[in-house]
């Protein structure tokens, strides 16, 4: 007799680009089927990759009393709030903020990884990593060993986090940035694409550049 390996359904938060991509990573993990997308009312009857934008945020709750997975697929590049705002939401609601992980990153037995982060195609999370709660570890990036995320952050496509760094709560890491073995980076920091942080970064802000400078 054969068993049916019925994959749980899952609601997806946010039907912009970014939910392009986590689709994709979601497809390839073979756990969920996608039953729908909340967004915003404009866009209720649209498909994102084939899947229906079924409900407008009032309906989370309504929602939340049919199915028990959700993930926040809004994007973040200039502030985490609106990432942040919709888990604390998912939390009041006590459902299953899902943790997705693409079978095309490789992340150590020995990382921890927190609830509502998506690890991307590509991306590699080393030994004694620790993400925390509803990051983004986008294409490609790169977290070495005994480094520290901290919860709503995005670490975006191409970049590098060596080893023994801190980043904090709500910071955005654009793509190709790299930070030096040992960086402390400060809560709801942006740092630019292609940056280079070889000092720590305790103020918020937004810095870029090659040595990295603040301009805002």
């Amino acid at each position: 007799m054969f068993m049916i390996n019925k994959k749980q359904e899952i609601i997806l938060i946010g039907g912009g680009g970014h939910c392009c991509s986590c689709i994709d990573v979601i497809e390839a993990t073979g756990s969920y089927n996608i039953a729908g997308i909340v967004d915003v009312k404009q866009k209720l009857g649209q498909k994102v990759l084939g899947y229906n934008i079924i409900a407008i945020d009032e309906d989370i709750a309504r929602l939340s009393k049919q199915y028990k997975n959700f993930f926040i697929s809004i994007g973040h590049v200039k502030t985490a709030d609106p990432r942040k705002q919709k888990f604390e939401q998912l939390e009041k609601l006590s459902v299953n903020i899902v943790t997705i992980v693409s079978p095309l990153a490789h992340v150590s037995k020995h990382s921890e990884i927190g609830r509502g982060t998506i690890i991307m195609h590509g991306a590699v999370v080393n030994a004694n990593v620790k993400v925390g709660l509803n990051c983004i570890i986008n294409t490609r990036a790169i977290i070495e060993h005994d480094s520290f995320i901290g919860e709503h952050t995005h670490v975006s496509t191409g970049a590098i986090v060596n080893g023994k760094c801190v980043v904090g709560d709500g910071t955005f890491l654009g793509s190709n940035s790299v930070l030096a073995d040992g960086i402390t980076i400060s809560d709801d920091v942006v740092v630019g694409a292609g940056a280079i942080v070889c000092r720590p970064l305790l103020d918020r802000g937004v810095y870029v550049g090659n040595p990295v400078r603040r301009i805002k």
